[in-house]
């Protein structure tokens, strides 16, 4: 590859990421339809589909495709690792300014992707999609309204639908932001606290075109526990003592306490403390409080390590010498 050809791919305008398994009723349709959209914006783009591990028909469809239109990128899955690791992998691997991340399954239409780019133009960093109204049976919006009620409340990023895997992106976000398990519902969350500015549209929301979902409900509880690790990352992941250190002191202080009584009454009534369980509750805290203290401070220490080697310069948006 020649430099000119080098200069083509770094200047690319968008790139549109889809992850997708067993869809191979709806990829075909998708295309034809954001191919039509993305030649009315005439902007220079790249596609990247992710197969997930597809174990039907998929990646036969899709490398039709890319024989058609050599915009369009594969990435495939020895088996299926789930929607964070092939986001995560498109992520790298992307080259547009702007980066767009659709579903396969029909549900979101390409007609809107005008609208994300406005808000991007608009100078927010992260554009989510709001499914209003949302096309799905009662059994999924219920429970997905009480998982974003509880996300805001966390996270304190005032989002209707965390879920939406219709959002636009900077560069600069996607290239700060890691995700594993299953934290793709919580990129809002990431990214707001790394300090980028987030805004949220309103997006059409259809109904799916063919095969079924790969959701089930069990997803809500492996939710709700990354939920947990979202909120700690987020807000004491730089300082974990004050996340140990509190139950520490006040177990710490719990067991002197109970030292303290024991001890008046050893000298006021010759109490034998050898017969009393308090005696072993005390020292129970006192040692569990050292461990939580001792505990705190040692990942105080990874932290430290941790923003020493990070490079200054993914944090600083302008410098003026």
């Amino acid at each position: 590859m020649n430099s000119s050809d080098t200069t083509m791919i770094d200047s690319l305008d968008l790139s549109i990421i889809i992850p997708i398994n067993n869809e191979e009723g709806n990829i075909v349709p998708l295309y034809q339809k954001l191919f039509e959209h993305l030649q009315r914006i005439q902007r220079r783009y790249e596609i990247i589909i992710v197969d997930d591990g597809s174990t039907d028909s998929t990646f036969e469809k899709i490398t039709q495709l890319h024989k058609q239109n050599s915009r369009i990128k594969i990435i495939k899955f020895r088996k299926n690792f789930g929607k964070s690791t092939a986001l995560n992998v498109a992520f790298h691997y992307a080259k547009g300014q702007i980066i767009i991340t659709m579903d396969g399954d029909l549900q979101d239409d390409p007609e809107e992707i005008p609208q994300f780019l406005a808000k991007i133009e608009e100078g927010f960093d992260l554009v989510s999609g709001w499914k209003y109204p949302r096309s799905d049976p009662i059994t999924k919006t219920i429970p997905s309204k009480i998982f974003n009620k509880l996300t805001c409340l966390f996270t304190g990023v005032d989002l209707h639908d965390f879920n939406c895997g219709f959002k636009a992106y900077k560069r600069v976000v996607v290239k700060n932001i890691q995700l594993y398990g299953e934290m793709h519902r919580y990129i809002p969350a990431l990214a707001a606290w790394k300090g980028f500015k987030i805004t949220e549209i309103k997006i059409k929301h259809h109904s799916r075109y063919s095969g079924k979902s790969k959701y089930g409900n069990s997803r809500l509880i492996i939710g709700l526990l990354d939920l947990i690790t979202v909120k700690f990352l987020t807000n004491y992941a730089f300082r974990p003592l004050h996340v140990f250190g509190v139950p520490g002191i006040i177990s710490f202080l719990i067991g002197i306490v109970i030292g303290l009584y024991l001890v008046m009454l050893k000298f006021l009534e010759n109490a034998q403390l050898s017969e009393r369980p308090l005696l072993m509750l005390s020292i129970l805290l006192i040692v569990i409080g050292f461990q939580f203290v001792s505990l705190g401070l040692l990942g105080e220490m990874i932290a430290f390590r941790d923003v020493r080697d990070q490079k200054i310069d993914q944090f600083i948006e302008l410098l003026i010498d």
